[in-house]
């Protein structure tokens, strides 16, 4: 990577602290499709910092990612209510491609953790599994990201 392109991720990333709001929300608008439930100004500068570097030196490869998720759950004190495991922690972008009622459907990840359909946006897989078939399914399941591939309910 160029030292001037070096200089000017690192030039932004020192900027975001002396941001007023209205500015960082215009880069976030810039970054994300939809802005977040926390509107703590040190969580909007930390996703944003994230952002410029993933977008500026790439994503953290899925093996590391995959660690650092599983770390976490292992040594946090918060307990997950929803019982997610790291397996079913997909990465923004990830397209989950499953085929029902012989119709192709691509859901795809998005950067806030959301899952995006046909230009809706769904909170979980479960969410769009049930848009999909319009029963109630496990969503990682009928995606095929946790056992069982889809098969059954």
């Amino acid at each position: 990577m160029a030292a001037e392109q070096q200089h000017t991720i690192s030039a932004q990333l020192a900027a975001l602290p002396s941001l007023p709001m209205v500015e960082l929300w215009a880069l976030w608008d810039q970054h994300f499709p939809r802005r977040p439930s926390h509107r703590n100004r040190n969580y909007v500068e930390s996703r944003l910092a994230y952002r410029i570097q993933e977008l500026a030196y790439g994503a953290l490869p899925t093996n590391i990612r995959k660690m650092l998720v599983e770390a976490g759950a292992k040594h946090s004190k918060i307990k997950s209510a929803t019982g997610r495991s790291a397996q079913t922690l997909l990465m923004p972008g990830t397209t989950l491609i499953r085929e029902w009622d012989e119709r192709e459907y691509r859901v795809t990840v998005t950067p806030d953790g959301l899952y995006a359909l046909d230009g809706q946006v769904f909170k979980s897989l479960s969410a769009a599994a049930r848009h999909i078939t319009g029963t109630r399914w496990n969503g990682p399941k009928f995606f095929g990201v946790r056992d069982g591939k889809g098969n059954g309910q």
